[in-house]
């Protein structure tokens, strides 16, 4: 488990680049019409009435992108790792319980079943998730690979929580499920601030 002074200093720096997003949107917004009011060739500002129109009625498209799903995803399958309690098994200086290793067993099964699922999608002879062209990149399967290793991993994890005594039930299996995005609350928020810099940039420049 994390420190609490680990925990507190992750905290402080995640505030530090919120701060430097915000920061760097604002100097954005000023150095855009400062360099539209010198009439330099194809850049657009922001605080125009197209940049304000942008600025505004762009944002869900923005940031609703596979960025963010990927970002969900990723948080979900941490959180139910390390809340079924196959994380700690790696990190463990001790002898594993009986409980634990039938637990383990059991999910290397669910992980085999799962990875040969996969491979019966993706390796034989004109499967479903290759291309039209019968190749994996780019594939259906190359543009799911993300939620396949998500769905996966959660797998995985919970078959192992039940097993092993982590998880008692229906509700420890949603806990762990929506762990790791309140976990990552945080990250979710510097990613919307950096989205939005970045779409920003590429406004005032003309790539958008």
């Amino acid at each position: 488990m994390m420190s609490e002074a680990r925990r507190r200093k992750a905290i402080r720096r995640k505030g530090v680049i919120a701060f430097m997003l915000l920061g760097a949107e604002l100097l954005l917004f000023i150095l855009s019409w400062l360099l539209s009011a010198t009439r330099m060739e194809g850049v657009r500002s922001l605080l125009s009435s197209e940049g304000i129109r942008w600025f505004f009625g762009s944002f869900t498209e923005m940031v609703a992108s596979p960025l963010l799903v990927w970002l969900l995803l990723g948080l979900i399958a941490y959180g139910c790792l390390n809340r079924s309690g196959l994380l700690s098994i790696t990190k463990s200086q001790f002898t594993i319980s009986y409980r634990q290793r039938v637990a383990l067993r059991v999910a290397l099964v669910f992980m085999f079943i799962y990875v040969v699922m996969i491979a019966l999608l993706t390796l034989m002879p004109h499967a479903i998730l290759l291309s039209a062209t019968g190749s994996l990149f780019p594939s259906a399967f190359s543009r799911s690979l993300i939620p396949i290793l998500a769905f996966g991993i959660c797998l995985v994890s919970i078959s192992y929580g039940l097993v092993s005594g982590h998880l008692s039930g229906l509700g420890d299996v949603l806990s762990a499920l929506s762990c790791g995005i309140a976990g990552g609350a945080s990250i979710i928020i510097l990613y919307l601030l950096f989205i939005q810099f970045y779409e920003s940039l590429r406004f005032v420049f003309g790539f958008v």
